[in-house]
């Protein structure tokens, strides 16, 4: 193991524990390939601005992982994964759920394919599409995007994909009153958690949004 990455490895074996997120050596190990691969690809396909390993963990894996306890399963889509953050360490902290990663791009989508499979990851699921366009064949009990646009877009874009009641988590950095303000009335506000992420500083807020119920 290089320098690198017996300092990532301790950086998130720290990291859970802060969280209080005990997983098992093969799931961190899991985790720690990821971020491996991630840093190779990043060389030709430009996935992700950070390239220093120590950061990805803190600003990628960890900022996933500290939502889990917030979203609800067992069935979820990423919307606008891109290199398939926070779809992919959330499938490895809940290998229990099924987890759908979705986004547009080709290349990316080849990025994941190889994630899929080096890590051996059977309980994820590729969709390459637009998320405006794709119909899912069920409804998903949660839609979380990352990065993928304002509250109001990504309910407009997403909203299709869950279950009647079901749930969209967005990950925002400061809290939004501004897009909070601008939902459809149809959309309750459950909750705005402040989540603290281990080892990075800056605001990080998770606004979960709960879908009309069914019409009786």
């Amino acid at each position: 193991m290089s320098v690198a990455s017996a300092a990532a490895d301790f950086l998130l074996d720290e990291g859970l524990a802060q969280l209080g997120l005990p997983l098992d050596r093969a799931s961190r190990q899991r985790l720690l390939r990821y971020l491996a691969l991630m840093q190779r690809w990043n060389r030709v396909y430009n996935l992700t601005a950070i390239r220093d390993p120590d950061r990805m963990v803190s600003h990628h894996i960890l900022d996933s992982l500290s939502i889990v306890p917030y979203l609800s399963g067992p069935t979820l889509v990423d919307v606008g994964t891109g290199a398939g953050l926070p779809g992919i360490p959330i499938a490895v902290a809940r290998q229990d759920w099924t987890v759908t990663l979705l986004d547009s791009s080709h290349k990316k989508g080849a990025f994941l394919r190889q994630a899929v499979l080096e890590l051996a990851l059977s309980n994820v699921e590729l969709v390459t599409s637009r998320a405006e366009d794709w119909r899912p064949a069920k409804g998903f009990d949660t839609a979380v995007s990352r990065a993928f646009s304002d509250l109001a877009s990504f309910v407009q874009a997403a909203r299709h994909m869950v279950v009647p009641g079901g749930m969209l988590a967005a990950m925002k950095g400061s809290y939004p009153d501004e897009e909070i303000a601008q939902l459809p009335g149809d959309i309750r506000v459950e909750a705005v958690v402040a989540v603290r992420v281990p080892l990075l500083s800056g605001a990080r807020h998770l606004v979960l949004l709960r879908a009309p119920e069914a019409r009786q």
